[in-house]
């Protein structure tokens, strides 16, 4: 680390606390981002590092998009703030809603803006414990969502996050957040005689009758699982939870963070399944990165209730439908549009999956190589044949992640066993054939030839 990166890194020391606070580990290999442009980063000392990951999973158009900045210059000489409670509107609010409503599913019709994702859990569960007592039905108040799902930090949305290792430094949870497994084709064992989707399903069944179908409110995830190591579900999957949820009249919530506007090949991940959620949750693509912007849309069965209701819908943000994040949006699904960010998304990450398996497949511990999308993982394993891990105390996926930071390769692990990747839709091939090159040259580096 060069004199100039770490007096920057001591300054940092002094003064700020980080999203997922680790000072050992900022301190051994902390970076001071100062520069973006395209797929790029550049660190304090001018090196250049492929964001290997969006940002975090949201830079979908890629750094230093000039017309997303000017936008937000314009809205903030025009109309920087105003409130959007109820009596108060921008334009740019509503258009944006309107387009919303036009490329969206077919029974989403109304929206909420947040500033994030984690705002927008928020706003589901409370929405949907509202809803539920408007009906007369106040006891269906609990969440199932599942093993490996990432929802977001806030209070109530870590409850319904499941992965493990975000819950014990801040117990107790939130009463009434229920976790089922992942349908993971690589590790999810189904009974004799039943597909792996339908059986990993049934779950979904099984504990709604556990728990009794009159106190579930919402099932909760996302089309493919992200930040939990890019979980893409059996065919099967997704038609079989509608099925349940319409059966035991559970709202079904489709968690479109990370794999909306694109990233999985359609404009929406359910697409790929012909399967329409209740409510969505929408955030990171929508600007970019480019503003902290969000939201929830709701069928309009959701939306009349909340027009009638007897009591007021007592849910509020004070940056709810902000006028700058609004524009920006707006520029973003042009940007969608205009550049096709669903086909980019389809045809480069199956260049980018393909490269990765030709690469890394025969791998004695490259257990797994998966994708959908723009959006890839490798599951390192120590043993092949058995998909036993390696203990945790070896760190084996952050060897792996050092080795790609010295070849000017930054991104994010689940844990300590699954690499992710989803660069920019704008990532030239050029830079795939890169990633392809630094992550074989990596796992080589860190775990050995094989």
């Amino acid at each position: 680390m060069s004199a100039f990166n770490s007096a920057f890194l001591q300054r940092d020391a002094a003064h700020l606390i980080h999203p997922l606070h680790n000072r050992r580990m900022h301190e051994a290999a902390g970076h001071v981002w100062v520069r973006g442009e395209g797929a790029l980063l550049f660190d304090a000392d001018g090196r250049p590092f492929i964001d290997a990951l969006s940002g975090l999973w949201n830079v979908a158009a890629g750094h230093g998009r000039k017309e997303l900045a000017e936008v937000a210059a314009r809205q903030m000489e025009t109309l920087a703030y105003c409130s959007n409670y109820a009596g108060s509107s921008n334009p740019w609010a509503i258009e944006l809603a309107e387009k919303l409503e036009a490329i969206t599913y077919p029974r989403i019709q109304r929206f909420f803006f947040t500033s994030g994702g984690a705002e927008s859990v928020d706003t589901a569960v409370k929405t949907a414990r509202y809803y539920w007592r408007m009906l007369g039905q106040p006891e269906k108040t609990k969440v199932i969502s599942r093993q490996w799902g990432y929802h977001g930090v806030t209070l109530a949305a870590m409850s319904a996050t499941g992965l493990q290792n975000y819950w014990p430094m801040f117990e107790p949870r939130v009463p009434g957040f229920l976790h089922i497994p992942s349908p993971d084709p690589y590790r999810y064992v189904a009974p004799p005689g039943v597909s792996q989707g339908i059986a990993a399903a049934n779950e979904l069944e099984q504990i709604i009758l556990r728990e009794g179908p009159e106190t579930v409110g919402m099932f909760l995830g996302e089309p493919v699982q992200g930040a939990g190591g890019v979980i893409p579900p059996p065919d099967d999957y997704w038609p079989r939870i509608r099925q349940i949820c319409d059966q035991y009249k559970v709202l079904l919530v489709a968690d479109e963070v990370i794999t909306g506007f694109g990233r999985t090949g359609k404009q929406f991940g359910l697409e790929h399944w012909g399967v329409e959620p209740d409510m969505m949750l929408f955030a990171k693509a929508i600007t970019s990165g480019y503003f902290p912007f969000g939201g929830v849309g709701m069928s309009e069965t959701i939306g009349a209730v909340l027009d009638e209701g007897k009591q007021p819908w007592m849910h509020a943000f004070t940056y709810s439908g902000h006028p700058v994040g609004c524009a920006i949006a707006l520029k973003m699904l042009e940007i969608v549009r205009d550049e096709n960010f669903a086909q980019l998304a389809a045809e480069k990450g199956a260049y980018l999956l393909a490269g990765l398996r030709q690469a890394l497949a025969g791998h004695p511990h490259v257990g797994d190589v998966r994708g959908k999308g723009l959006m890839c993982a490798l599951e390192l394993v120590q043993d092949k044949a058995t998909k036993a891990l390696f203990p945790a105390s070896e760190a084996v996926g952050y060897k792996v992640h050092a080795e790609a930071q010295k070849r000017g390769l930054f991104s994010r692990l689940r844990g300590v066993e699954v690499f992710c990747l989803a660069p920019p839709m704008i990532t030239p091939y050029s830079q795939l054939d890169q990633i392809i090159e630094v992550m074989g040259d990596s796992v080589r580096a860190a775990l050995g030839s094989g």
